[in-house]
């Protein structure tokens, strides 16, 4: 996987050498969400990669993000799966199962700064907060925006890719999506975040993000 994936980022890199991208570390500063005290994916903070394991398990991995990228307008990365949960219904609760959702939290920017000093479950709740999750997983079309099951109004699911195995790179245009989920233009883009999702099928994810952006 690690030279597919690699491959892959070479190749984003170059498609995203004409912008003004700033890349995202996986290194220090993720912090992993559990949802249950006995459930916990497995993760591995490669630098510019993220290795990801999910074996019948569920939780998040999240970072704040510097002020700079506050008013990111697109996203990109590179990322590949190898083990693959069978698709599912994501609007169902308690029976969404995913490969991999990667996502994008808004909030006011009056309430950016004090973003830095809150876990993601507070920022997640806030009424203020805007999430969009891009996924590889489910049983739905590229592109369809779902609602989520957990966070009402506040989150919207877009699909990038069904349940599956292999390897793609993404670039997305946030505000443009922003707009078609919830009908505003979004506020400052103040964390990221990573889950995987096998608890309710029992089954497992291997999969792997790399060269994340934003532009």
């Amino acid at each position: 996987m690690r030279k597919t994936i690699l491959a892959i980022a070479g190749g984003l890199a170059l498609c995203a050498g004409s912008v003004a991208a700033q890349q995202v570390s996986f290194g220090k500063g993720w912090t992993e969400q559990k949802f249950s005290l006995f459930s916990s994916n497995a993760y591995g903070l490669n630098g510019q990669s993220l290795d990801v394991r999910s074996n019948g398990t569920v939780s998040l991995l999240w970072s704040v993000l510097p002020s700079r990228m506050w008013s990111g307008r697109h996203a990109s990365w590179a990322w590949t799966v190898e083990r693959s949960v069978p698709a599912t219904d994501l609007t169902r609760k308690g029976g969404d199962d995913r490969n991999l959702s990667l996502y994008f939290l808004f909030l006011p920017e009056a309430m950016a700064q004090e973003a830095q000093g809150k876990d993601i479950r507070a920022l997640l709740t806030s009424p203020a907060a805007r999430v969009l999750m891009y996924v590889w997983g489910g049983d739905h079309a590229r592109g369809d925006v779902l609602p989520s099951p957990y966070l009402g109004a506040r989150g919207r699911s877009v699909i990038q890719r069904p349940a599956g195995t292999g390897s793609a790179i993404e670039r997305v245009d946030l505000w443009r999506d922003h707009r078609r989920a919830f009908d505003t233009d979004p506020a400052s883009l103040v964390g990221i975040a990573v889950s995987s999702d096998s608890d309710d099928t029992g089954t497992q994810v291997l999969a792997r993000i790399a060269s994340l952006r934003i532009e």
